[in-house]
């Protein structure tokens, strides 16, 4: 036994000084509940934390939370339901739950949740917040698409708010959902969501996140293609000026035959301590055959003292599969393209923010709805005028 042992610590075999530890082996194998004690205690040095500023964020992730409704505004359309509901309420749950201390501690601490209903084929429905305040905040949404229903649903964020809250999103049979996570809040903004969504057979969930404004914006999207022929497509696209952090961890699980996914997220730095974190997991189940599933991520760096972490992840646990793949890359922008501007008479200037608006231009073209694309487009242009 003592040679055993000898062996064993030349070799570097022995338990951390913090314990033993065993990493898991599967994405879908993580530890989920809506117990905020249950999860551990968040430490800077692990694996879903280490590349947040934790040390900023440590009261939204441990400390009492407000969670009783806020103010809201909302037009009355046709085919959309937006009411508050019970915590209690059987609904709740059931597109997932935490995986992380954060999203825990937001769990449960909120009182009612904020259901939005969509039926039949409504106009678009923008639900703005705009007065969660400037004390730590729970909040939880549910949007629920009815089977064979065909909507636009926008979260318009902002103003002051330092919020933890989960999203839950359950795409119907046949259904066809698109959710617009809009962030832009007041500059000293903090916040963390996990998004939740589950797609049932023949549905098709559109997910896209916008941030632009905030000090620490964290967003977390999951989509669980639970029935055969579902399909996902999630967009992304942000911009970090000198110290800010924008940050979104997505994950989709493939668990039903011939299912879908495209993942896109792009985004562009400017300034001084701009950081931006991007991990993509995604995770092809035993019984997924005839999947077909691509993600990528591409950063724009647009001067010195900025930080963009890129990390796409896959893993395949059946080989009855259409096609899978990713992609990442982080650099400046083609100095080909702005010689060729330049050459036609367009100031340096001008041609630099052509062509970042190009590049992150695509992303907000997904959304199906053109005063909002205009708006978006207008609030690059803002961001790129503060980075000449």
């Amino acid at each position: 036994m003592a040679a055993a042992t000898e062996a064993a610590e030349r070799l570097g075999i022995v338990a951390h000084s913090d314990g033993p530890f065993v990493p898991v082996q599967t994405r879908s194998e993580r530890f989920a509940s809506t117990d905020h004690e249950a999860h551990p205690t968040v430490e800077a040095w692990q694996a879903e934390w280490k590349l947040t500023p934790v040390d900023r964020i440590r009261d939204l992730i441990d400390d009492k939370l407000d969670g009783s409704p806020y103010p809201i505004q909302y037009p009355d359309i046709a085919g959309t339901t937006v009411e508050w509901i019970d915590r209690a309420d059987s609904r709740i749950g059931s597109a997932g739950i935490p995986e992380e201390r954060a999203s825990a501690n937001g769990w449960s601490s909120f009182e009612k949740a904020l259901r939005i209903g969509i039926e039949g084929e409504p106009d678009a429905l923008t639900v703005t917040r705009a007065a969660m305040g400037e004390a730590p905040r729970a909040a939880h949404v549910l949007v629920e698409a009815a089977p064979h229903s065909k909507g636009l649903v926008v979260l318009d964020s902002r103003g002051p708010a330092a919020l933890s809250e989960n999203v839950e999103i359950v795409v119907g049979e046949g259904a066809q959902l698109t959710l617009v996570s809009l962030q832009e809040w007041d500059d000293d903004a903090r916040h963390l969501a996990s998004h939740f969504a589950t797609i049932a057979k023949d549905a098709k969930l559109t997910h896209i996140v916008v941030s632009l404004g905030g000090a620490i914006v964290r967003v977390n999207p999951s989509a669980h293609l639970a029935g055969e022929g579902s399909d996902a497509e999630l967009f992304g696209v942000y911009f970090a000026d000198a110290g800010q952090h924008l940050e979104q961890r997505v994950y989709v699980h493939h668990d039903a035959p011939h299912t879908r996914s495209r993942v896109t997220y792009k985004g562009a730095l400017n300034g001084d301590g701009a950081r931006t974190v991007w991990v993509g997991d995604v995770l092809i189940g035993p019984r997924a055959t005839g999947t077909d599933t691509y993600e990528q991520n591409r950063n724009l760096v647009l001067s010195e003292g900025t930080r963009a972490d890129s990390i796409p992840n896959l893993e395949i646990q059946t080989g009855d599969i259409v096609g899978a793949g990713h992609a990442s890359a982080t650099g400046r922008f083609d100095d080909e393209h702005l010689f060729y501007l330049q050459s036609r008479g367009i100031p340096e200037a001008e041609a630099r923010r052509l062509v970042v608006l190009g590049f992150l231009i695509e992303i907000v073209q997904h959304i199906p709805e053109p005063v909002l694309q205009a708006r978006l487009v207008a609030a690059l242009v803002a961001e790129l005028e503060g980075a000449a």
